[in-house]
C-alpha cells in the first residue's frame, strides 16, 4: 500500500501534521508513506521514522505552471492507494485529484467536496488538552470515537551526533549546565503575532531575576536588527545573561541547540511547538488575533502554560472571536501589557523549580 500525506504550510503545521504520518504507520504497518512538504520545513522531519520519504514542494511549482504540472505527472505515476489531504487549498486539491488514489480524504470544504471520496468536518471545541490542531488532524486517521485513545505527540527526532556538536558548541560559549538555559521565542513570524518589545524586554527581565539563567535568543538573521532592539530595552543586569550572538544559523541547528535548553518562553509560532516536540517545557505569550484552544497543545499548566489577552479581557473583543480581530492586532496588543503576564509567568517559573 502505497499512501501521500500532504501538508504545505509552515514549519508548525508540517511537525504538527507528523502525527498523521504516525497514525498511518501504526494503522498500516506495511505500507509506503510519503511525506509532501514545502522545501523550507524539511529539517524538523529528519530521522523521522513514521514516513519513509519527504516529497518536496519547491518554489519553482508556484512559480512556473509548466513545473507544477511535470510535478503532477509524477505524483501520478506514484499511484498511491490513499492520499490524506491535510492542506486542503488549491495546489494540494490539484496534487490529490492528479493522484488518481482510489481513496482520498480532506478537510470538508462544500466546494472541493467532490475531489475526495471522504471528507472530515472540524470540530471547533477540544475533547482533550491536545488541542484542536492534534484532534482535527487525527480524524483524518481514525473514527471520532477513537480520537481520545489515540492521541499522538508530535516528536523532532536528533542524532547523538547532533546532541553533541551543539553541546560542544555551547561549551565553547561559555554555556554550561550549571544555570538553567532558556530560549526565548523573541520574535513571531510576522509583527500581527509579535509581543511588543518594550513588553517582551520586562518579561526577559522578570526571567532573569526569578531564574538567574542563561539567555538566548531565537531569531533568523533578518531580525536580528529587531532583535537586538529588544536586547537594548532589557536592564544591564540582564543583558550579563544574554549570549545574543549564539544562535543556530540553520533551522537544524536551532533544534539541536533547543535540545539543551530547560524551556521556551515567548511568542507562539513554529519555535513554540518544536521545544514541544522535544519534550520541553514551554510558556507562550499568543498573539491576541490566534485563537488559543486552536495551537495550546498539550497545556496542563504545568509544563506547558500560556496567556492570551481574551483569557483575561474578553469584553475587548466583544461578539468577535480572536480571529475575527485579526485586523486589530496591533492596538490589542498594547492591553497584553508585561503587568499582565508577569505574574503569571513567575508563578509557572517557579513551580518549575529550574
Amino acid at each position: 500500500m502505497k499512501i501521500l500525506v500532504i501538508q504545505q504550510k509552515m514549519i508548525g503545521d508540517v511537525l504538527t501534521s507528523t502525527i498523521i504520518c504516525e497514525a498511518l504507520a501504526k494503522e498500516y504497518p506495511n505500507a509506503t508513506i510519503d511525506y509532501l512538504v514545502n522545501s523550507s520545513t524539511k529539517s524538523v522531519l529528519i530521522e523521522n521514522p513514521f514516513f519513509n520519504n519527504v516529497i518536496e514542494f519547491k518554489n519553482e511549482y508556484r512559480d512556473s505552471k509548466k513545473a507544477f504540472y511535470s510535478f503532477l505527472k509524477e505524483i501520478k505515476k506514484s499511484k498511491y492507494d490513499l492520499v490524506v489531504d491535510a492542506y486542503g487549498k488549491l495546489e494540494s486539491n490539484l496534487i490529490s485529484y492528479f493522484s488518481k488514489a482510489p481513496k482520498k480524504v480532506s478537510f470538508h470544504k462544500w466546494y472541493t467536496q467532490f475531489l475526495y471520496s471522504k471528507v472530515i468536518y472540524r470540530k471547533a471545541a477540544p475533547i482533550t488538552n491536545a488541542s484542536i490542531a492534534i484532534e482535527n488532524r487525527l480524524r483524518l486517521v481514525y473514527p471520532e470515537d477513537k480520537i481520545t485513545a489515540n492521541i499522538i505527540r508530535p516528536k523532532i527526532f536528533l542524532t547523538e551526533k547532533e546532541k553533541n556538536v551543539s553541546k560542544k558548541f555551547l561549551n565553547d560559549h561559555g554555556i554550561t549546565s550549571e544555570a538553567p538555559l532558556i530560549m526565548i521565542s523573541v520574535l513571531g513570524s510576522e509583527i500581527r503575532k509579535t509581543l511588543p518589545f518594550e513588553y517582551m524586554a520586562k518579561v526577559i527581565d522578570e526571567i532573569v531575576a526569578t531564574t538567574s539563567g542563561n539567555i538566548l535568543f531565537n531569531y533568523i538573521p533578518s531580525q536580528e536588527k529587531d532583535a537586538k532592539a529588544i536586547y537594548d530595552l532589557t536592564t544591564k543586569r540582564t543583558q550579563k545573561h544574554i549570549h545574543f550572538n549564539v544562535f543556530g544559523k540553520s533551522l537544524r541547528d536551532f533544534i539541536t541547540i533547543l535540545s539543551h535548553c530547560d524551556i521556551l518562553v515567548g511568542n507562539e509560532g513554529g519555535a513554540v511547538n518544536m521545544a514541544k516536540a522535544l519534550d520541553k517545557p514551554t510558556f507562550t505569550i499568543f498573539s491576541p488575533w490566534i485563537i488559543k484552544k486552536d495551537w495550546n497543545m498539550f497545556e496542563d499548566g504545568i509544563k506547558h502554560d500560556s496567556v492570551h489577552l481574551y483569557d483575561t479581557k474578553p469584553e475587548l473583543y466583544g461578539d468577535k472571536t480572536p480571529k475575527q480581530m485579526k485586523d486589530k492586532a496591533l492596538e490589542l496588543y498594547k492591553n497584553l501589557s508585561s503587568e499582565l503576564i508577569i505574574p503569571k509567568l513567575r508563578s509557572y517559573l517557579q513551580n518549575l523549580d529550574l
